[in-house]
């Protein structure tokens, strides 16, 4: 047999390049921030708790105080077997338990401080003192995840971290936070 013979080569189209289409004025997608999601309300500086499990009740709790879950113990449920997947303690002391819901109607957050570090089991072995709660339907899920994406760049800021922790009251907690999201 003579070489390259019977070898065939496919011939490959063209990629297509998908044509960027503008929007109409006036349906550019909202940005997210995480400010507009968070209220003094559901923000507890110092959070009473002082294991996981409790941190994760109270910011449930906090998220409810509002009116805006429907059943408490379904949502802390769906918190809880998120939190069993993989542990939410992203290092550096802090805390993003996060889970979805129908239970809630829109993106919903609730905040908090420790007085004490807690053994979150997070990534890095480190206590955590900061705690961000996020929960969303599953409609919700393209927001879930830009949210999730503003809270984790919020918190690889040593400054912001620190000043966050030492905030002393849910307003000025709330006012470091739209500070350093419009910084």
């Amino acid at each position: 047999m003579q070489a390259g013979a019977g070898v065939r080569f496919a011939r490959f189209a063209p990629c297509r390049r998908r044509r960027r289409t503008r929007r109409p004025p006036g349906t550019e997608v909202a940005h997210l921030l995480l400010h507009e999601i968070l209220t003094p309300e559901r923000i507890r500086t110092p959070l009473q708790g002082t294991t996981k499990d409790e941190i994760l009740r109270e910011l449930v709790e906090l998220l409810g105080s509002d009116g805006e879950v429907g059943d408490a113990e379904a949502v802390l449920r769906a918190v809880q077997a998120r939190e069993a997947v993989l542990s939410t303690g992203v290092g550096s002391g802090v805390g993003m338990p996060h889970g979805r819901s129908d239970q809630v109607q829109r993106l919903c957050m609730a905040a908090g401080v420790s007085a004490a570090p807690v053994d979150f089991d997070a990534l890095d072995g480190q206590p955590c003192r900061l705690f961000f709660l996020l929960v969303g339907p599953e409609s919700a899920a393209g927001d879930h995840v830009k949210a999730l994406s503003r809270l984790a760049r919020l918190a690889r800021r040593d400054d912001v971290r620190a000043a966050l922790v030492d905030a002393g009251s849910a307003d000025a907690f709330l006012a470091l936070v739209r500070d350093a999201e419009t910084a």
